[in-house]
């Protein structure tokens, strides 16, 4: 087993750690350990929220959540001779979920995970106007598969993964965030939920940084909610086993950390906690590309697909376009998109399950999804891919509804 070079007491929250991770990105977060190109090393995870979900039968937990807790991250670790404007080479090497029996009962990783969907009020997700109110499927583990209470007939291999990684930002790459995500805001400031997320002094974790940096970092240091220019909260799927990850450096030593582990998820994350979340542990083994990000014309990660992954072969697939409650829109793809998630969803009430249930699954099993058009003006055409084979019964159309055609009876010769 590689050295873990960032321990927890999984009995205890991130923020009383002896050493400390930290839910907000600044380049001035202190690194905790120091790796060498070419070393593999583990690292411990908290679950996203840092132990706010329980394993029960109700979603006041999704619903009450204080998400200016989140998303904590295990980290920075600095990887020796990493300069700015380097690429920082990341293989995913092994990943799993806490040991059943070695951390508390009531910790998501403990052989189990859940999958949510938040109230309009705390964030909403992909399916709001549909869904507004807080809902939750706690899963079971079991080897590399997953069952929920929750949602009966229905057992799938995970493709587990890291939600969140990447790089610290430079100064100046903070303040460009910052800059272009208050202009956004700015647009519509009464939104609710907001259109972005400003920083947020309450209840920021900024790892070991000095008391006397603390007020001054908070007021700057950027949420870990959305995807960025560094990676961050991408939540792909194939960032497994296998994957390796191509990252822009941005300050000396590259500051790497990592967080929201997920046992299974499918594309898109539709809902804002839709994959199977988890706490647990990751292994890593880092390289660097001096000066790879000019050599490779390189501002955003590019990564190869992780080597392991759930193999289910038929797929029922539902396609969307851009045309929602009767409004047309020009080649959106992110409304062709949700029209394909709503009527695979109102699809599968048709066998039984609710609504909620339906958008919870899609959310947490490995489905796929295929931006399929984005040239026959003015529609944009989108496929979500269903596996078929996680079901317990068959969701096909049935054959007994078929019309068939009435040959009578061949033609005979005398």
């Amino acid at each position: 087993m590689a050295e873990n070079v960032f321990p927890l007491d999984q009995s205890k929250s991130m923020f009383e750690q002896e050493v400390p991770g930290h839910n907000r990105w600044h380049p001035e977060i202190p690194a905790v350990a120091t790796v060498k190109p070419g070393d593999d090393f583990r690292m411990d995870c908290r679950e996203w929220t840092d132990g706010q979900v329980k394993n029960t039968d109700d979603a006041n937990d999704i619903r009450d959540m204080e998400l200016s807790f989140n998303h904590v991250l295990s980290g920075p670790i600095a990887i020796d001779g990493a300069e700015p404007g380097d690429i920082l080479v990341v293989d995913v090497l092994d990943m799993g979920p806490h040991l059943p029996n070695s951390v508390p009962d009531d910790l998501a990783g403990a052989g189990w995970g859940y999958t949510g969907i938040f109230s309009k009020e705390n964030g909403g997700g992909f399916l709001t106007d549909y869904f507004p109110d807080a809902h939750k499927a706690i899963w079971d583990f079991h080897g590399i598969f997953a069952t929920s209470r929750h949602i009966p007939g229905v057992r799938f291999a995970g493709i587990g993964h890291p939600g969140l990684f990447g790089c610290a930002p430079s100064a100046d790459l903070l303040a460009e965030w910052n800059r272009r995500e208050q202009a956004l805001i700015d647009t519509d400031p009464d939104r609710v939920p907001p259109l972005a997320l400003p920083p947020e002094p309450q209840n920021a974790l900024l790892g070991t940084l000095s008391e006397s940096e603390q007020e001054r970092v908070e007021q700057e240091a950027c949420r870990t909610v959305p995807p960025r220019d560094h990676g961050g909260n991408m939540d792909i799927k194939n960032l497994s086993r296998g994957a390796r990850i191509y990252f822009p450096v941005y300050v000396d030593g590259a500051n790497f950390s990592v967080g929201d582990l997920h046992f299974s998820q499918g594309d898109g994350e539709i809902s804002f906690c839709g994959a199977i979340e988890m706490g647990g542990w990751i292994e890593f083994g880092v390289n660097l590309i001096k000066g790879g990000m000019s050599k490779y014309g390189m501002n955003t990660p590019i990564f190869k697909p992780g080597r392991v992954e759930p193999q289910y072969s038929e797929f029922l697939t539902f396609t969307g376009i851009s045309v929602e409650d009767g409004q047309q829109h020009y080649m959106d793809a992110t409304v062709a998109y949700r029209r394909a998630c709503m009527n695979a969803i109102e699809y599968l009430q048709k066998f039984g399950y609710s609504g909620e249930q339906a958008y919870l699954l899609l959310s947490a099993a490995p489905i796929e999804a295929r931006l399929s058009a984005i040239v026959d003006i003015p529609n944009a055409c989108a496929t979500l891919y269903l596996p078929t084979e996680i079901f317990d019964f068959d969701i096909h159309p049935s054959d007994d509804d078929l019309v068939t055609r009435d040959l009578g009876e061949a033609a005979t010769t005398t």
